[in-house]
């Protein structure tokens, strides 16, 4: 039996993220992984059983990255705005320097993959972002709105921001870079939308 190689099990992780956002799941071959990992398909073998178990591997391993961060330094009974201005720094910081697998998460979450990576990956954080959301409306810190709605209101705005910062331009093709004044400009509008 083969031992694993921790260098070459990053190197295939890395090279499977980047074919994911390039090609998406159809295109996704292990064969030709091997080939831009510089490895034998039969090394794939050895940290993977097949195609879906790598893809779902990478893909709960990169929502539980993007979870942990998530909760950095933040609690469910954290005062309203100053858990929410948590969740938007964690949130931008994340994304900013994950491209790639913020990327791949992207073609996993609209793919058939999506339910079984969210399950694995999310228990914990829906949890925790549960109560923060109770505990703000009970205190009556926020409105008494649906999840959906907050969902939207609180994270859609950043998710667009950060969006147009990595692709380098806005609506219309103008260059474009989120700022620390453009995202605290777009928070304080978040939080006249949502609270009394």
């Amino acid at each position: 039996m083969r031992i694993r190689n921790t260098d070459k099990e990053s190197i295939v992780k890395q090279k499977a993220i980047e074919m994911l956002v390039r090609e998406g799941i159809e295109g996704f071959a292990m064969n030709r992984l091997a080939k831009q990992a510089g490895v034998s398909v039969a090394t794939l073998y050895i940290y993977y059983t097949d195609k879906e178990d790598l893809i779902k591997k990478i893909g709960v391993g990169i929502g539980q990255d993007f979870f942990r961060a998530m909760l950095k330094d933040f609690s469910s009974d954290m005062h309203f705005i100053e858990g929410l201005r948590k969740q938007w720094e964690n949130r931008a910081a994340f994304l900013m320097q994950n491209m790639k697998e913020v990327a791949c998460w992207e073609v996993l979450q609209n793919s058939s993959y999506s339910d079984y990576i969210a399950q694995e990956g999310i228990r914990d954080f829906k949890n925790t972002m549960m109560e923060f959301f109770q505990n703000a409306v009970e205190r009556k810190e926020m409105l008494p709105i649906s999840k959906e709605v907050f969902w939207s209101i609180a994270y859609g705005p950043l998710y667009a921001l950060l969006r147009f910062h990595n692709k380098g331009k806005s609506m219309g093709g103008a260059p474009f870079s989120l700022t620390q004044q453009i995202q605290d400009e777009t928070f304080a509008l978040v939080i006249k939308a949502l609270t009394p």
